[in-house]
């Protein structure tokens, strides 16, 4: 039997297979945590009263040390379950479960208390007396907000004035009791403006404060990683400390004990220093004057050990002599004449 090339194959054929193998690929890339080969951990699950803000991929953690990540949250009629996976840590089958506020902005993870002398079932759930849920005291302050919003002060005050003038003939008591509460709901509808736009406000705070979280918990962990420097340099800065204040005292012995000789010495600085501030106009002088004389000096002195100089005019120019003899009378008019030889 013979195979056929691959050219000569179906194309579309070839396109589907591909792309459904590129799918499986990707997929798996997503997936892999839960991949029976590739992913690693185990897999247990909770049951909570609320979700108290934990979310999916929050971390997991026994005794402060991060053991894993929260993998799914689900409601079950009136409980929630928590999948979270535990990876290189023993989860033992009496554990205790808790959602705990991570960061000062409202972060939580998942503690775990391994107790028990078994190894937990996967399949076996901690129930809800083995678990606890944190109070949110953000999501209470948003609550009140939204709250508020919906109450009719200016109803609400109106009904307390009925009932303190229900209750006018009533025993003192009562009567300065529902008058206070009369006041008290016509400050709040006063003020109702103003303790709607404060609650706004800090609404919108702990927002801001919500989305800068990452960033509040990086400055933090910095801080943490200065301190911890500095702990570790701890007695390196002491023995600098203390080498530094030996140094002080040192020079303060060293002056006490020459200040008969420095006191004449710092004088005649003093004297010296008023000299050259009275003459500074020659030194400049002096200094841009040295400038030329340092180039020429350095000409005569950069071929050796001698002087290169020119005297010009002390040897003649005896070219023309040696082309016209009879020129020597006119340069040197007390020589003889020179006569030409006869023949």
């Amino acid at each position: 039997m013979s195979v056929r090339p691959f050219h000569e194959r179906n194309p579309v054929v070839i396109g589907a297979i591909s792309l459904i193998v590129l799918g499986l690929l990707v997929l798996g890339a997503f997936k892999a945590d839960s991949l029976p080969l590739i992913g690693g951990g185990t897999v247990y699950s909770a049951e909570f009263s609320e979700a108290a803000g934990l979310k999916i991929d929050d971390t997991v953690r026994i005794a402060g040390v991060k053991v894993g990540k929260v993998e799914s949250i689900e409601l079950h009629g009136d409980r929630v379950i928590v999948d979270f996976r535990v990876e290189g840590a023993y989860v033992g089958d009496r554990s205790e479960a808790a959602i705990k506020i991570e960061t000062v902005l409202g972060d939580k993870y998942l503690a775990l208390n391994s107790l028990g002398t078994a190894e937990l079932d996967p399949d076996v759930r901690i129930p809800l007396e083995r678990t606890a849920a944190p109070y949110d005291v953000v999501a209470a302050f948003s609550g009140l907000s939204n709250t508020l919003e919906q109450i009719d002060t200016v109803q609400l005050a109106d009904s307390f004035e009925v009932l303190a003038e229900t209750f006018r003939d009533t025993p003192d008591n009562v009567a300065a009791s529902l008058d206070g509460l009369s006041r008290l709901s016509e400050s709040i509808a006063s003020r109702d403006e103003a303790l709607q736009q404060l609650l706004d406000r800090t609404d919108t705070v702990t927002r801001v404060l919500a989305d800068r979280d990452e960033e509040f918990t990086q400055l933090i962990r910095d801080s943490n990683t200065l301190l911890t420097e500095v702990e570790n340099r701890r007695d390196l800065i002491h023995d600098i400390l203390i080498s530094t204040q030996q140094l002080s005292t040192q020079l303060s012995g060293l002056v006490a004990d020459n200040q008969a000789s420095l006191a004449p010495a710092l004088a005649a600085l003093s004297e010296v220093t008023a000299i050259l501030l009275r003459n500074r106009d020659n030194i400049d002088g002096t200094i841009e004057q040295l400038g030329p004389f340092v180039r020429v000096f350095a000409n005569t002195l950069g071929n050796g050990r001698w002087f290169d100089s020119y005297v010009e005019g002390l040897i003649p120019d005896l070219t023309d002599l040696v082309r016209d003899p009879s020129a020597l009378g006119e340069r040197f008019p007390s020589a003889p004449p020179t006569t030409a030889p006869t023949g």
